[in-house]
């Protein structure tokens, strides 16, 4: 499991990002509150690595260092009472090395359909919050995270066939992605490999890709060709939902 020697949340009514994880502040544990949640949902991931990913097997990222970008389709949800149906999220991340080193950095984008409780909701999920330690990838990567920007609330457009292994998403004026097979270099014909993750903590299958991403405001760069991760996402603040 990745651990990291901070907790960020993303605060939805200051519109600035709180850091909790300074020396004597609170931690996961004091963050996390009885709230019990739910999140049945697609996801499309394009991060630098090469096609296998080594992270993926818990080895050093291709490069030594780590970007990525997320965008997932709620399709049932909840959190508490408060019902995410329907909604959507993007995710743009840097760390300077391997993830499990920390250091990292975060923009969060969420539906501007979503209104103020559900906004509350995916911020404090998304921020690992009402998640058992190490039980999700959100508790675990914000736990890597040093610096996360002022959460932005947007339209998201958001395509995804996963069986396809095809995907699109497009943020005005932050995100333009998009997820494609990876084909064979010989016969030009489409490659199809997956991952069968046993005791993770985000999918426990992904069909794999290659994605094209270029991002912009607080956190910009361009990827091209790299790691393209297409899955079901079913999880609650305890982990995967078998």
């Amino acid at each position: 499991m990745l651990a990291g020697p901070r907790m960020v949340s993303f605060a939805a009514g200051s519109g600035i990002a709180e850091d909790i994880g300074t020396a004597g502040a609170r931690s996961t544990e004091a963050t996390m509150t009885d709230v019990k949640w739910t999140i049945k949902a697609r996801e499309f991931a394009n991060c630098n690595c090469s096609y296998g990913c080594p992270c993926q097997f818990n080895g050093l990222p291709t490069y030594g260092n780590c970007r990525a970008v997320v965008g997932i389709q709620i399709d049932t949800g909840h959190h508490g009472e408060t019902r995410l149906d329907g909604l959507k999220v993007a995710g743009i991340f840097r760390w300077p090395g391997p993830i499990h080193e920390g250091k990292g950095e975060a923009a969060v984008v969420v539906d501007e359909r979503a209104n103020a409780a559900q906004r509350d909701a995916l911020l404090r999920i998304l921020s690992g919050q009402d998640t058992e330690p190490g039980a999700t990838i959100f508790n675990v990567f914000a736990s890597t995270l040093e610096k996360v920007h002022e959460p932005i609330f947007s339209k998201i457009d958001f395509d995804v066939d996963i069986d396809g292994r095809r995907a699109r998403l497009k943020v005005p004026g932050v995100i333009e992605t998009r997820g494609e097979p990876i084909l064979n270099p010989v016969t030009g014909k489409e490659h199809r490999v997956r991952i069968d993750m046993v005791g993770g903590f985000e999918y426990t299958l992904a069909e794999i890709g290659r994605g094209w991403s270029k991002t912009s405001g607080p956190l910009a760069y361009e990827l091209a060709d790299s790691y393209g991760q297409f899955c079901h996402v079913n999880l609650s603040q305890s982990g995967i939902v078998a």
